[in-house]
């Protein structure tokens, strides 16, 4: 058995809906674990929880720097973060 990970919504009826489809996948019978997000207050607002479409433009964005040769070299990579 293989596992992956995909989201989605429970609609009133209480069938689930993916936010995107499984691709590359045949017809067949799947077993389902739904993991419920607890919605606090802190965790709505929590600051480290960066906005998808910002991570997305920031991948694309380094994509593209790669794809121009625009790279740093590994050994810089941890240069200027200050240890805590």
């Amino acid at each position: 058995m293989r596992a992956i990970e995909v989201t989605g919504t429970i609609d009133e009826k209480g069938q689930v809906s993916l936010d995107q489809p499984i691709e590359g996948e045949t017809p067949s019978r799947v077993r389902i674990i739904v993991l419920f997000s607890e919605a606090t207050e802190e965790l709505e607002n929590d600051p480290d929880d960066t906005p998808i479409e910002e991570i997305k433009a920031s991948l694309r964005t380094a994509l593209q720097e790669a794809k121009e040769g625009r790279t740093r070299p590994l050994s810089e990579m941890w240069d200027g973060i200050d240890d805590e």
